[in-house]
């Protein structure tokens, strides 16, 4: 399915600062970039920068002298979701992972899975089987967390969400996250362009990995499953922010858009998900492939 993602975002600079950006559409097996732009005006000197395992594709730039900066970046990109029975899939138990994959295990600065494993285990425990526990786990938290936009902060953690029961997209993700890894499940965030999101923005969700493979969950319901495209994956926020700045600078305007290209596209439903599951994945090697 092709996708047209555009992003714009401005700054009021007021000091020379570096700013490390982390908008553009990642390069998988299963999401290829058929074409894209990215431009910065006033012009400045940018920089590539690939992580080791192809989580993301970060862009490094100072901002010299500049007082205002003005971002774009548009993108053609094919997505190929996959679906799948999800009764065909089996758990992946621990001693079988592949090294790429137990990282996400462990609790992460927001995704404090080691607070919350007697309300995994109390909640989520006796549903059998992993996809299961899953699916459990995002049912929960869309009944259960309020969705409401600047109710948390840069700081909000997993653990403060289940508290205050209130998020936006990556408290959500993150509340996912930690409790999966507190049931031994590897889960991680993602963060990429919605397609019929509202209000559109930049989206967060989770991946679990089960049956040997990355699926798609997302405890909001505002995106259709299919019309998601990568932009990273990681532990955590922390680690797949939009944007890191170091020095001073506001951003003072955004806009994102995720346009479905094909005229026969058709929305995953959210209640499909205990029978049918979703992948988006294919850069990491994992054992079995």
């Amino acid at each position: 399915m092709r996708f047209r993602v555009a992003s714009e975002i401005i700054y009021d600079v007021h000091s020379p600062s570096t700013i490390i950006l982390n908008i553009h559409a990642l390069r998988t097996p299963t999401q290829t970039v058929l074409e894209e732009t990215f431009q910065i005006e006033p012009y400045v000197k940018t920089k590539e920068l690939n992580s080791a395992n192809g989580e993301n594709r970060l862009v490094q730039f100072e901002t010299l002298e500049n007082k205002h900066l003005h971002l774009s970046y548009q993108a053609v990109v094919d997505a190929s979701h996959t679906l799948m029975d999800s009764h065909q899939l089996s758990d992946s138990p621990v001693m079988q992972l592949d090294a790429s994959v137990v990282p996400y295990l462990f609790a992460s600065r927001y995704c404090q899975s080691d607070k919350l494993g007697k309300l995994a285990y109390d909640k989520f425990g006796s549903f059998e089987g992993a996809y299961a526990k899953v699916v459990a786990i995002t049912e929960w938290i869309y009944k259960n967390v309020d969705y409401l936009s600047g109710s948390t902060n840069s700081q909000t953690s997993a653990y403060d969400t289940v508290t205050q029961r209130t998020g936006v997209c990556r408290d959500f993700a993150h509340l996912g996250i930690a409790l999966c890894r507190a049931l031994s499940i590897p889960a991680r965030y993602f963060t990429g362009y919605a397609h019929q999101l509202n209000p559109p923005d930049f989206h967060a969700c989770f991946e679990a990995f089960i049956g040997g493979q990355w699926l798609i969950f997302d405890p909001t319901r505002l995106a259709p499953l299919n019309g998601l495209v990568k932009i990273a994956t990681s532990f955590d926020a922390a680690h797949a922010s939009i944007a890191t700045i170091f020095g001073s600078i506001t951003c003072t305007g955004m806009t994102v858009t995720c346009e479905a290209l094909d005229p026969d596209f058709l929305p995953f439903n959210h209640q499909d998900l205990p029978t049918r599951a979703l992948t988006l994945s294919g850069y990491l090697k994992i054992s079995g492939e």
